[in-house]
């Protein structure tokens, strides 16, 4: 059995937060049986978490390569996980999976938050022992709960998220194994393979995108979300609505544009959509110098953070669509409901609010596989630096009291409002047809990358690197992505997409488009 997650990401805390790993390098039951009922417990609603067994931590970082366990204890260790499921209470089981890591065999336990919190968990393995206690995650910690911490677990008893909830009014054949797999290739995992021809029940299972009894299997509203070609139908108004206000939000034209769709197809198609649309960069020169100063009038990653964060925190029980409204002055996306209660908007303003729990711990989980957030509150400060970079004036938060609506407002750069309405000349008002003018930002970027393959070929990371990027950025996967679909570039390993090994070079079109 595998799971659904890229295990090079999982071992290096890349796709899923430190918070929510456990390594360790041999077999203790019960350092693995009270972290199992912490995760299970689920304390912020982050989804559960991972114990890596096999694999020691120094300084909360995981050794590599793993120091493995031992071949002869594999199955012995797996009997053990589950009799130790069994003393829980109520009973709770992991998925668990066997992994060969740099030829050393690790077991990894995939504890997603449990259906029927709170769970406790006998204090030691003694014989005999009756002492139970709850478990929770601090942190990287798992501790014991203290009276304050178990009497607000108690007020979580039995209620699960909602986008972690069975679905009674689905049936398993509504997600689709097309997009589930589209899934697996993308964030790279080793269930592909065998999701190509397991049924989709016991597909689902793995996932954890299908719960209930075995005689009456249920999806989880999240796999409705994400494997589903069409939510809304389970979930109405899941769409996010982009406004173009040629005469300002006061004037009596616009033109309206709805995306839907799979939550990563729907973000991804209105992000592509603004981009080549209503994006543009402004060179302004200087007397007194000879560089100039490139701005655009929205940066691309403060409104894919703010887009992104809006269709994470919605809740998907109102009837009301993520509206993106823009205009020659600003950018306002708008949400419902508001943060969680903890937040204070002057928190935000400075981007230092953290919730105390999330609203959509699977969602969020199935994002940051897919490189489209990073959880852990980090969408705020990095509109606020985007913001800060591009030098554009501040972004403004804004919620009622009752926390019923969240706003993001993000003003056009001062040096780039005179050029935003000739910029859009080349979208249909009337229709809403786009023209097909690509953005000067992707233009700018794409002849970037073709100059870089000009001579060799090249990864992803070292793509980014040349840029002067750290990391290959979403907004850098989605143009490599939409550069092989226009047969510019292409795979060096055409039948293994998301190879480690994975390279790109220059077809003839790229060169053609080169002058090469």
């Amino acid at each position: 059995m595998k799971l659904p997650v890229n295990i090079d990401g999982l071992l290096t805390a890349r796709t899923v937060e430190s918070e929510r790993l456990e390594f360790k390098a041999g077999w203790n039951p019960k350092a693995v049986l009270h972290t199992m009922c912490a995760f299970a417990n689920d304390f912020h609603n982050l989804g559960g978490g991972y114990i890596i067994l096999g694999v020691a931590e120094e300084k909360g970082r995981p050794v590599l390569p793993p120091c493995g366990l031992p071949i002869s204890e594999i199955d012995a260790i797996q009997k053990e996980i589950v009799e130790l499921g069994y003393r829980m209470v109520p009973y709770y089981h992991p998925i668990i999976a066997p992994y060969e890591i740099h030829g050393k065999q690790i077991l990894v336990l995939w504890a997603a938050g449990g259906q029927t919190r709170p769970y406790k968990a006998p204090v030691s393995l003694a014989k005999g022992e009756r002492e139970f206690a709850y478990y929770i995650r601090k942190g990287s910690l798992t501790v014991r709960a203290r009276r304050q911490d178990e009497a607000e677990l108690m007020s979580l008893a039995a209620t699960v998220p909602f986008d972690d909830r069975l679905n009674q009014g689905a049936a398993v054949e509504d997600l689709s194994r097309e997009l589930i797999l589209d899934f697996l290739m993308e964030v790279g995992s080793d269930l592909y393979e065998q999701a190509r021809k397991a049924p989709l029940i016991e597909l689902g299972r793995q996932m954890h995108i299908v719960g209930g009894p075995e005689e009456m299997p249920f999806p989880l509203n999240v796999g409705l979300l994400f494997f589903n070609p069409e939510p809304r139908r389970f979930f109405p108004a899941t769409q996010i609505d982009v406004v173009w206000f040629p005469d300002d939000a006061g004037g009596d034209k616009f033109t309206e544009k709805t995306f839907h769709g799979p939550l990563p197809r729907m973000i991804r198609e209105t992000l592509d959509y603004i981009l080549r649309n209503y994006l543009n960069e402004t060179v302004i020169k200087h007397s007194d110098r000879a560089e100039a100063t490139r701005v655009f009038n929205f940066p691309y990653e403060a409104i894919e953070e703010a887009v992104v964060n809006a269709v994470y925190h919605r809740s998907y029980e109102e009837r009301e669509p993520v509206e993106v409204r823009i205009t020659h002055h600003d950018i306002v996306v708008l949400s419902y409901p508001g943060p969680e209660r903890s937040i204070r908007l002057e928190q935000l303003r400075i981007g230092r609010a953290i919730p105390r729990r999330y609203r959509n711990r699977r969602i969020g989980e199935f994002l940051k596989e897919l490189d489209l957030t990073e959880g852990r509150a980090t969408g705020i400060p990095k509109i606020l630096r985007a913001m800060k970079e591009n030098g554009s004036p501040p972004p403004e938060f804004e919620f009622d009291e009752s926390h019923s609506y969240f706003l993001v407002r993000l003003p056009v750069h001062p040096e780039a409002r005179h050029t935003v309405e000739e910029y859009v000349t080349g979208l249909d008002r009337v229709s809403g047809v786009e023209s097909g003018v690509e953005s000067g930002v992707e233009s700018e970027m794409t002849i970037s990358i073709l100059n870089e393959l000009r001579e060799e070929e090249l990864g992803k990371k070292e793509i980014a690197k040349r840029l002067g990027k750290p990391r290959p950025t979403r907004y850098l996967n989605d143009l490599v992505r939409k550069m092989v679909e226009r047969g510019i570039i292409e795979f060096t390993i055409p039948d293994k997409p998301t190879s480690r090994m994975q390279k790109y070079r220059l077809t003839e079109k790229g060169r053609a488009q080169l002058g090469t």
